[in-house]
């Protein structure tokens, strides 16, 4: 067993976004009852949590972080298999170079969106001081601020945000807030 572990692969599969799910329940059902199980070891669907306003109430739900991306990690890749994977409804094709193959991730990619993964499920996204975020929800949504003080105890953030032309700082949660791509 840790032989095939050593020699397993992560590839990368590309389905219909908003089936991950629905891919992975039927690449499961398929790997109980037929020889897949010993072909493939894990199958991997990136999901953050994220909070969303619903009829005054914060609300977390999972979605998935790479939409229309999941992952497995797979023993030996025959072609027998590569064509029984295509054939799932709802996936696309597997991630491949010029020629048509299916690439494999390398360690180092497959450990940073595992990593980042559990960051974000664990709800330990990292803000730092004096990046620029936008309030998403709250008395002050759509202000967009610089953060001034990170407060990971509380899981609050102070952000100096413009009002009446005037910077005011306003201590937000950190799921109030969403970074913003600069």
């Amino acid at each position: 067993m840790a032989e095939e572990q050593q020699t397993s692969k992560w590839y990368a599969l590309r389905v219909l976004s908003g089936k991950e799910d629905k891919v992975v329940q039927l690449l499961e059902r398929e790997r109980k009852s037929s020889e897949w199980g010993r072909f493939i070891l894990q199958i991997f669907v990136p999901k953050i949590k994220v909070y969303q306003q619903r009829k005054g109430k914060k609300v977390q739900k999972e979605k998935a972080y790479i939409p229309g991306y999941i992952f497995i990690e797979v023993s030996q890749l025959t072609n027998e298999l590569i064509q029984g994977i295509r054939s799932i409804p709802g996936v696309v094709s597997f991630l491949t170079d010029a020629a048509k193959k299916p690439v494999p991730l390398s360690e180092e990619e497959i450990e940073r969106l595992i990593g980042k993964t559990q960051e974000e499920l664990s709800g330990e996204e990292k803000f730092y001081m004096n990046k620029k975020v936008v309030i998403k929800e709250g008395p002050f949504q759509d202000f967009k601020g610089v953060i001034e003080e990170v407060m990971e105890d509380k899981k609050k953030l102070r952000v100096v945000i413009p009002i009446f032309n005037r910077n005011t700082p306003v201590e937000v949660s950190f799921h109030q807030v969403e970074k913003v791509n600069e």
